[in-house]
């Protein structure tokens, strides 16, 4: 069983993006059971708001469910509870490693997984959906490539 915990500021955009993508992503690979994927933010700013609306239209554009989601913080316990935690970009990874010291080998960037390593921009401050559909859709990918060899 592989945990994964995807994260970024507020848990409204990309990290639920990664975690629903992700979720598809094992749901056709016909290996769902397993995995155990999340997200949560490095923040409190949106705990309990839902999707936002962009981010959960792009992927109800593309055939993925998102129903149920709120957001909540990363605590510490999620750096022994999961085997690898996704950040978007070098400002999550450091808070991460600020709430989750112990656990900064399990610590990553999700376009790491690529083959353009760097950060996916925000598309809340960007209002570009569409890139980070495009970029957190790559990095899922080659992470469950990585994952499966």
């Amino acid at each position: 069983m592989t945990k994964i915990l995807f994260i970024c500021h507020g848990n409204i955009c990309r990290s639920p993006m990664a975690e629903f993508i992700m979720k598809d992503l094992v749901k056709k690979a016909g290996c769902a059971k397993d995995f155990v994927i999340d997200s949560a933010a490095t923040s409190t700013e949106e705990i309990g708001n839902p999707l936002y609306p962009a981010a959960r239209q792009i992927l109800t554009e593309h055939g993925i469910a998102c129903s149920g989601h709120q957001a909540r913080q990363m605590s510490r316990a999620d750096g022994d509870e999961y085997d690898l935690l996704v950040g978007m970009d070098h400002a999550n990874i450091r808070n991460m490693q600020r709430i989750c010291p112990q656990a900064k080998e399990k610590i990553h960037l999700l376009l790491s997984y690529t083959e353009r390593p760097g950060e996916v921009d925000d598309p809340w401050y960007s209002g570009d959906f569409q890139t980070a559909w495009q970029d957190i859709l790559e990095g899922c990918q080659g992470l469950l490539r990585q994952i499966s060899r």
